[in-house]
């Protein structure tokens, strides 16, 4: 079997995977649209082990309206399914799922979740569709159609993408230019350790959990994965945590180098963009 035919056949089979998956959405039989999507409530925080793994999050008890009866359901943690919750208080409202089948359980996140169409893997389907496309026309035609396909698409969801991550950085700038600023300590350092499946070694990496009580009272805890030096020795630390008064899941330890990173990002986006363009427009030029 020739490259071609191979590439005609890889992408005529994720097309049809896609088109199934397409169908099943409309439908509306997809396991995402088939989750139930409801707001709970953190009645409880529970005290976060020393050296535990950070996989499940913060230990919670959470309540939620049952979605047949509409009576309220107390649940403890979420067994590391789902995703973790990494900033936990009582008041705060998340997100909980539950998906179909008597084993489904129950599913936390961070914040209240929309409904899905359950488009993720027909999408991903799609794109390697496509993605053979493109090997298939560079391969018929010529090489740098495998540079207008490969790196254009990638450049106008990069530009796309773009004012939006520049208001999200003015705002959030803008709301910690405007924040409280209280003392913390560090009260655990949660460690994971993975074995490297290329070399075989162990790779650990430490989460410190900090405490603070915001100026009116809320007692918050969080995972805190970014300024602050030595994280493995971090246990007993004060600190100063910077948050925004309206969402205290929303602070840091350095407003200085968070300013700094996420001009990093913008730029590093900024730059992606134009390379990515520019890959494209060689490629038109060589055709």
């Amino acid at each position: 079997m020739g490259w071609e035919r191979f590439l005609l056949l890889w992408s005529g089979a994720w097309c049809a995977a896609a088109l199934v998956g397409l169908a099943r959405s409309l439908a509306g039989v997809t396991r995402a649209q088939r989750t139930v999507r409801l707001t709970g409530r953190i009645r409880e925080v529970g005290e976060v082990r020393h050296g535990a793994s950070r996989v499940g999050g913060i230990p919670l008890v959470v309540d939620y309206p049952d979605p047949a009866t509409g009576r309220p359901v107390t649940v403890t943690g979420d067994d590391g399914r789902g995703e973790s919750v990494t900033a936990a208080w009582a008041g705060r409202e998340i997100g909980v799922s539950l998906p179909p089948g008597p084993a489904g359980g129950h599913r936390f996140a961070d914040a209240p979740e929309p409904p899905s169409r359950g488009l993720g893997w027909p999408s991903f389907a799609a794109f390697l569709a496509y993605a053979g496309l493109v090997a298939l026309a560079a391969l018929r035609w010529a090489w740098p159609w495998a540079l207008v396909g490969g790196a254009g698409p990638w450049a106008l969801s990069g530009l796309w993408y773009l004012p939006g991550a520049v208001r999200d950085r003015r705002g959030k700038r803008e709301r910690l230019a405007a924040a409280d600023a209280v003392p913390g300590r560090i009260v655990a350092v949660l460690r994971d350790v993975r074995i490297d499946e290329e070399d075989g070694s162990r790779i650990t990496t430490h989460t410190p959990v900090v405490a603070f009580t915001t100026r009116d009272g809320t007692a918050v805890t969080a995972h805190c994965t970014a300024h602050l030096a030595d994280p493995a020795g971090a246990r007993g630390r004060e600190v100063t945590v910077h948050h925004t008064p309206a969402d205290p899941a929303e602070f840091t330890l350095d407003p200085a180098a968070d300013r700094r990173s996420r001009g990093w990002d913008v730029a590093l986006h900024v730059a992606a963009v134009v390379l990515l363009a520019a890959t494209a427009a060689v490629g038109v030029l060589l055709l």
